[in-house]
């Protein structure tokens, strides 16, 4: 097995359709809520949002902070305050941290409420967009701010499918707008970060390389965490890892030994790496390995 560079071919059409919608759009809001993944902070958010949206006010949702280190979700609030931008915690699928999102909102409006007014505008709903690249859990923030399933969720990346405007309270309107990614990533490490959280469709990549290269990170950094989740002995771990090997090759044999506990094996006795692979990538993205946080703030 070896690792090669992964090449990336993604962008369908429709998504620039959306970006341009999102621009056109952005006359009618009042404040810009960005949903991200707390696991990847960086690679989740869209490197476009902020030359379309200007001088919008904008809250910054960190989804799935249930799936994320403890520590570094602090430290993340923290740095994108230090940064002038307000942020919440929020686990949609639970609902935690949505009660402060709509604070947030609020206390955002608040500030700027009297420019408004002197517009005429008193009295009328906040105006919110929900943007967010696909598969951080948009839709299911929706739903769970609005107590309903008004936007369209799937276990696939980019099923929000049309514009919708959505009641909140007396007080709050949201836009829902599809998932858009950008046409060009800036780097491999940004690319991958995302492959690993599932916001390519799987599809489009070769499994066994993106799980391959999330196997490697793990045991750079949380080797522990792989050892308790697939019950691996510690002594068999340390002979590959202090042995002569290539760093690929001890990978491998990694892979391999995870595969062997998980019965992925094929005719001959051979470990299925592509079988291996989906099962690492899939007990990553459940949270099963462990809360984990791949970008460090």
């Amino acid at each position: 097995m070896s690792e090669n560079s992964t090449n990336i071919n993604w962008y369908p059409g429709h998504m620039a359709k959306t970006k341009r919608q999102i621009i056109a759009d952005l006359k009618l809001i009042d404040i810009v809520v960005e949903i991200i993944d707390a696991r990847i902070p960086v690679s989740s958010m869209n490197p476009d949002i902020e030359q379309y949206i200007k001088n919008k006010d904008r809250l910054i949702v960190l989804n799935k902070y249930d799936l994320a280190n403890e520590e570094q979700n602090k430290l993340w609030v923290k740095k994108f305050k230090q940064k002038g931008l307000e942020s919440v915690l929020v686990n949609s699928n639970s609902g935690e941290g949505i009660n402060q999102a709509i604070k947030k909102i609020e206390e955002i409006y608040m500030k700027t409420q009297e420019n408004y007014q002197n517009k005429g505008r008193i009295g009328k709903a906040i105006r919110v967009m929900v943007i967010g690249i696909p598969n951080v859990g948009k839709s299911s923030f929706i739903n769970r701010i609005s107590k309903r399933n008004s936007a369209t969720v799937g276990n696939r990346p980019g099923v929000t499918r049309q514009k919708q405007w959505i009641r909140i309270n007396s007080n709050i309107e949201l836009l829902d707008t599809p998932g858009v990614l950008w046409p060009k990533f800036q780097n491999e490490e940004i690319a991958l970060n995302i492959a690993y959280t599932g916001t390519i469709k799987d599809d489009i990549l070769a499994t066994i390389e993106v799980g391959f290269s999330l196997l490697k990170y793990l045991i750079n950094n949380d080797i522990n965490k792989l050892k308790i989740r697939y019950k691996l002995n510690n002594n068999e771990i340390d002979k590959i890892l202090n042995s002569d090997l290539e760093e690929n090759e001890k990978a491998v044999e990694i892979l391999h030994m995870i595969g062997r506990k998980r019965g992925a094996i094929i005719s001959g006795g051979n470990v299925d790496e592509e079988k291996t692979a989906k099962i690492i990538l899939d007990d990553f993205r459940n949270g099963k390995i462990g809360r984990i946080t791949l970008e460090k703030a």
